[in-house]
């Protein structure tokens, strides 16, 4: 968990120098109840079936377009620019890019006091999720 923020943080987006494959997660800013960050999602880089304990996400689209799926791949959203989805803490869900550029999607999420803020893992997660948070192995499914 974050440190409480006794100063303003400053910040900037700018869209990745590098390719992206897959996914890029561009880091805000973060507080001990608030972060913020811009993920870039390419074909290829949908997300595996997780929750997030103790945090709720919300999600706009800044560029592109996205689908968010709950549990048995039913459709919870279908989302263009400057649209978007609040998924509450604890609800399975996964998303992926289904436009024709590079899906730029804003996430805020707001971390509960009293509750353990944790990625829950329904199904296994991509390979290019893990080379990015090797520490999320032990928790990966089989």
């Amino acid at each position: 968990m974050a440190t409480t923020t006794a100063q303003p943080q400053v910040f900037k987006y700018e869209y990745p120098a590098e390719e992206v494959k897959d996914k890029k997660v561009v880091r805000l800013c973060r507080s001990d109840i608030l972060s913020a960050g811009m993920q870039v999602v390419t074909d290829g880089g949908e997300t595996n079936l997780h929750a997030h304990g103790g945090n709720d996400g919300f999600w706009l689209v800044i560029e592109g377009h996205a689908r968010f799926y709950g549990e048995g791949d039913v459709l919870i959203a279908d989302v263009g620019k400057l649209e978007g989805v609040l998924i509450p803490r604890g609800f399975p869900y996964w998303f992926e890019s289904s436009g024709d550029v590079p899906l730029q999607i804003l996430r805020v999420g707001a971390t509960a006091q009293n509750e353990t803020s944790e990625r829950i893992n329904y199904t296994p997660m991509k390979d290019f999720y893990l080379e990015h948070h090797p520490e999320e192995a032990v928790n990966q499914v089989q």
